[in-house]
């Protein structure tokens, strides 16, 4: 390992052009690859990542993916203004378009994935790539993390992330940022619920490790079912959540791992979960 590597990039195979993809002991990593780029979002590096979490659930051994951005300045720092990797020419509408709802695709993608999906954010995490971040299930920052939606500033509205913000910001915190393009910090993004843990950047790859090797740990068919009803439940009315709820506790029920749960805890021995 070089002086300063993270551990994340030893086992880093690039199989994809833009994407850095790894497993090791249950947990995907991948990263987004455009450091010099601040980890953009060209066309290339949605549709990759489209694929990248399509490979995240055909494999079995996958239990947690961990999303990250390559170098240390940021995570993604939203959609590439400069051309998006199509030889240098900007996008017409109808790519811009076609690129959106791509977007969109990867975003239900990681909504319907059976598997948590962990944010590692280390620097910038701005426009569309705040809405990523916040597609994610759990995310764990360093502490010079910025957080922003600066899209006003440039005549645009950040419609299609609002749609993964509202689910995790406050009403009026969300206007504030979106209307006026300010950034903010990493403890103020923990603050208002779009970031789980704030660490010192040296820590951050331990922090990352230690909750998504938590999250590997546990049985994976109660995750994938918990899950799945957690989103489903979201965009319900209080009766119909309960009802749905309700049902999603009784398959729960009838599943092996939570037989061997119960069976565990009063044995006082570590469960073996069998994903059934």
């Amino acid at each position: 390992m070089r002086r300063g590597e993270s551990a994340f990039w030893v086992t880093m195979t690039t199989t994809f052009e833009t994407l850095l993809w790894s497993v090791r002991d249950g947990i995907a990593t991948i990263a987004i690859n455009r450091p010099e780029a601040r980890n953009a979002l060209s066309p290339k590096v949605i549709e990759e990542l489209n694929l990248a979490f399509e490979e995240a659930e055909r494999q079995p051994d996958v239990r947690v993916v961990v999303l990250t951005g390559a170098g240390d300045k940021a995570f993604c720092a939203g959609a590439d203004l400069m051309g998006g990797g199509m030889s240098g020419e900007m996008p017409t509408p109808i790519q811009r378009h076609e690129m959106s709802r791509s977007f969109v695709r990867l975003f239900l993608k990681m909504r319907d994935l059976s598997k948590p999906i962990v944010a590692r954010v280390n620097g910038y995490a701005l426009a569309g790539g705040l809405g990523l971040m916040a597609g994610c299930d759990l995310v764990v920052a360093s502490s010079n993390s910025q957080f922003g939606t600066p899209e006003i500033n440039i005549g645009l509205f950040p419609y299609v992330i609002l749609v993964t913000l509202s689910r995790s910001v406050p009403r009026k915190k969300l206007l504030e940022l979106v209307l006026t393009g300010d950034r903010i910090g990493a403890d103020e993004a923990k603050a208002i619920g779009l970031v789980n843990r704030v660490v010192p950047p040296e820590k951050l790859d331990e922090a990352v490790t230690e909750l998504a090797q938590k999250l590997a740990s546990k049985s994976p068919v109660i995750l994938r079912l918990g899950r799945r009803a957690f989103y489903a439940m979201s965009d319900m009315d209080f009766e119909s959540g309960l009802e749905y709820m309700n049902g999603a506790l009784t398959i729960n029920g009838l599943a092996e791992d939570m037989v061997e749960g119960v069976m565990a805890f009063f044995q006082k021995r570590p469960p073996q979960w069998k994903g059934r």
